[in-house]
């Protein structure tokens, strides 16, 4: 018994299979058919297509480099440094930087220091002396602003006094200033220059409009109705991040600023446009502020990119077959009807073999000899 078994085994291995068309003339699932089918077809049209454009290739691998250049100029006159006239080399600090830009817009002025001895600021907790021992002969004040010579100075009718130091004397001011130095360059304006290249589709693309007006970036601002004018005021920057520009220059703040591109290039390149968005970075309380001073830091582009491609998405209409077909088969009560329909064994038979009626009614047995 084992022996036959394993020679039926043996011997399946050399049978072939082909596909047999069966038209079932059932109506129940003749419907269910194409109800699958429309149910697919709608998702394939509406989810895939529309929605989420899976016949889409999509480029993340932006390639983008920007440079900014700020232009203005502020006059003051204030009792500590006079009349002065301040440029882009006096309140861009630093002068460089990596997708950053800093301007300043207000300073502490502590006039006439010199290197000298003088004491330290009592508002520096490690300064605080008794007596000369609690000053340290060379050792820097913490959190201060000098080195320690060992003496403790104090006034006539204090108990406690300072430490003195050797440092730039004398020691600078905790006063907070009331109003911002460079309160004007809320009008200054910085020129933002964003270049994009997709390499996967081989798409490049710059903010600037391309112009054979050489005024034009010489008198436009950047607006809802000049998107590629790359000249931005300050003030506005600022005002579009929900800030106000003299609250902020007085201690500082930080403002990010955001290019996206996000492109579909079944369209045409002009309808490519990047997308400005701005928004404070720091917290905005007034005691927890950072650096004084600079209030611009952060310049950013990304991008997203999509080119058309063949979708694949119509292997799924096979599947409302095969549903069909396990409904057809194996749940009806006349499966077994329709499965002996379906697949049929064939095999090499004698003419004696073959009296029995034909295969469709019309071949003979001589007809049958080369199977």
């Amino acid at each position: 018994m084992g022996q036959v078994a394993w020679k039926a085994l043996f011997l399946s291995l050399f049978d072939y299979k082909t596909e047999k068309y069966v038209i079932a003339k059932n109506k129940k699932v003749g419907i269910l058919y194409r109800v699958v089918q429309l149910s697919i077809l709608a998702y394939l049209v509406g989810w895939v297509f529309v929605v989420k454009k899976g016949y889409q290739d999509t480029d993340t691998s932006l390639q983008s480099s920007v440079i900014t250049k700020l232009k203005g100029v502020a006059f003051t006159n204030t009792s500590e440094l006079g009349e002065r006239l301040w440029d882009v080399a006096d309140y861009v600090i630093p002068p460089q930087g990596e997708s950053v830009f800093f301007v300043m817009t207000n300073l502490i002025v502590t006039p006439n220091q010199r290197q000298d001895t003088c004491p330290e600021s009592t508002s520096i907790p490690d300064a605080l002396c008794d007596k000369d021992m609690d000053c340290v002969e060379g050792a820097a004040v913490v959190a201060g602003n000098g080195v320690k010579t060992g003496r403790c100075l104090k006034d006539r009718d204090s108990t406690r006094g300072t430490c003195e130091i050797l440092a730039w004397c004398p020691v600078e001011k905790r006063s907070k200033p009331k109003k911002p130095l460079l309160g004007s360059a809320e009008n200054f304006t910085v020129y933002i220059k964003n270049s994009i290249r997709f390499p996967k589709f081989k798409f490049s693309k710059m903010n600037v409009l391309a112009t054979d007006n050489e005024s034009y970036l010489k008198t436009c601002r950047y607006s809802q109705e000049h998107p590629y004018c790359p000249i931005f005021v300050l003030g506005n920057i600022v005002r579009w991040a929900g800030g106000n520009f003299q609250e902020m220059a007085l201690e500082g703040g930080v403002i990010g600023i955001q290019i996206e591109w996000n492109c579909d290039l079944d369209k045409a390149p002009s309808e490519c446009n990047p997308h400005y968005s701005f928004s404070r970075l720091d917290n905005k309380s007034a005691e927890t502020s950072i650096s004084s001073g600079y209030n611009f830091r952060w310049v950013q582009s990304r991008a997203q990119c999509s080119s058309s491609l063949p979708g694949s998405g119509l292997a799924l209409m096979g599947a409302g077959a095969f549903f069909c077909d396990l409904v057809l088969l194996y749940l009806i009560k006349k499966s077994n009807f329709y499965r002996g329909k379906k697949y049929e064994e064939v095999k090499s038979c004698s003419r004696k073999s073959l009296s029995s009626p034909t295969l469709n009614g019309n071949q003979s047995p001589d007809q049958l000899d080369g199977l």
